[in-house]
């Protein structure tokens, strides 16, 4: 088994991992939280239950068949990056990233009146931040991983430039 095998084993089984939980966890949501005020959980942290027609910070709401376009992109983009030879984190971002696309796709899909025009279900209420739910945890955690890795790995010419004593 060849190490780019590997890593495409490893960012699509944690996508699909993710799309689960993010999924289960929507679900909880929906029954425990619909129709209920606010609950407080700890600190500034409450369940709350809302739902997002658009974008990170619900910014281009009701732009639902272009977000699905734009996550299909984002998801086709992440799986043939983690086909090339990559470090192990570059996989694991890319499966976080990949994971939390498709699990707000999947609410795009099925939760609302016409197919592309559903909504996210958002829970996760800090009450200084925007809602959100695990799905936007994997994409944030996963673009910071992204972030990080292009910031400090070194190209193969950089590290043969190096003089060691």
């Amino acid at each position: 088994m060849t190490v780019p095998a590997n890593r495409v084993r490893l960012s699509l089984g944690l996508a699909a991992a993710l799309v689960v939980l993010d999924q289960l966890s929507k679900h909880w949501a929906l029954g425990a939280l619909s129709g209920q005020p606010p609950r407080h959980v700890i600190w500034t942290l409450q369940w709350n239950l809302t739902f997002n027609s658009g974008m990170a910070f619900s910014k281009g709401r009701n732009m639902g068949p272009v977000i699905a376009v734009l996550a299909l992109l984002v998801a086709g983009a992440i799986v043939v990056a983690v086909r090339k030879p990559q470090p192990r984190a570059v996989a694991v971002a890319g499966g976080l990233v990949l994971g939390g696309a498709l699990g707000n796709l999947v609410d795009r899909l099925f939760r609302g009146d016409a197919w592309l025009r559903g909504s996210v279900v958002d829970f996760v209420d800090l009450q200084w931040f925007p809602i959100f739910n695990v799905a936007d945890v994997a994409v944030n955690v996963g673009g910071a991983i992204f972030v990080l890795w292009s910031l400090f790995s070194r190209t193969p010419s950089e590290a043969d430039d190096v003089v060691h004593p």
